[in-house]
Order: structure tokens, then C-alpha cells, then sequence
């Protein structure tokens, strides 16, 4: 397995997607890869802040702003 090989499959072994062959082969990598480690860990570390960051809501009035404004724009193109 290529260091390229190994990014491309990094998301689906974290979310534990990844067939178990193809798993192991990405752990053996992993084992003599230090650049690859270092990838999983910034990776695996950025997917667990953005999930903490949450979803933000919308503010009301800049919702109902855009949606008078989304209807607006598909007025004119009828």
C-alpha cells in the first residue's frame, strides 16, 4: 500500500467501513509509516472538532431574508 492508498481509505477505516483486508493492510502500513500516522491522527483529531463545533443555527431574520429572497429569484426565472 502507497501513502496515496492509505489517505483514500483513511475516512472509511475511521468509520469503520473499510473491508477487513484492505484494514489490515492500512494497519501495516500505518505500522512503518510515520507521515500516514501523523495524517490519521490530524485527521481523525479535525473530524472530532467539527463534530463538537456543532451545528449553528440560522439567525430568524436572516432566514426569512434569504427564503424572500430565494423566492424572488425563482419569480423571475418563471
Amino acid at each position: 500500500m502507497t501513502c496515496r492508498d492509505a489517505i483514500a481509505v483513511i475516512a472509511d477505516f475511521l468509520d469503520r467501513t473499510l473491508a477487513a483486508s484492505a484494514g489490515a493492510e492500512l494497519e501495516a502500513h500505518l505500522d512503518d509509516c510515520e507521515a500516514c500516522r501523523a495524517y490519521l491522527n490530524t485527521y481523525g483529531k479535525t473530524r472530532e472538532l467539527v463534530g463538537e463545533a456543532g451545528r449553528v443555527e440560522m439567525p430568524g431574520e436572516l432566514r426569512e431574508r434569504l427564503r424572500r429572497f430565494l423566492l424572488d429569484q425563482l419569480g423571475r426565472r418563471a
